[in-house]
């Protein structure tokens, strides 16, 4: 549950009630009603009103940064391993975590095929 006058950014406008999505706001309430589908009554300053929304429509604005700044740093580091020609820290960053595992376990269950098996493997998937 987010806290009272932390800083929101309206993400979705699920019920349509024409929101100013991509704006941002403060909560001001929770709507305790338990028979509403609303969760929070926001302020937002630019449009000059109060609007009720669901928990779904908002995202905090810090999140949001935080998760521009990842994807940032990410296409940032993309760009660093591809102008170095850096093949392993490019793998890396687009596998994630699985990269490290993942190497391990394709070593030793991979056998190494003959090229007359190779063919013949790709010949029958391009058959189907």
């Amino acid at each position: 549950m987010l806290q009272l006058g932390e800083r929101i950014v309206i993400v979705d406008d699920r019920f349509e009630q024409n929101l100013p999505v991509g704006e941002y706001g403060y909560i001001i309430a929770y709507d305790r009603n338990n028979d509403s589908a609303f969760d929070y009554i926001i302020r937002v300053p630019k449009a000059n009103r109060q609007f009720y929304v669901p928990e779904s429509d908002i995202e905090l604005e810090r999140m949001l940064l935080e998760l521009e700044a990842d994807r940032i740093e990410k296409e940032a580091l993309i760009d660093f391993a591809l102008a170095t020609r850096n093949e392993e820290l490019f793998r890396k960053i687009m596998n994630g975590d699985q990269a490290e595992d993942q190497p391990a376990e394709d070593d030793s269950s991979k056998e190494v095929l003959s090229r007359e098996e190779f063919i013949r493997q790709v010949n029958l998937k391009a058959w189907i």
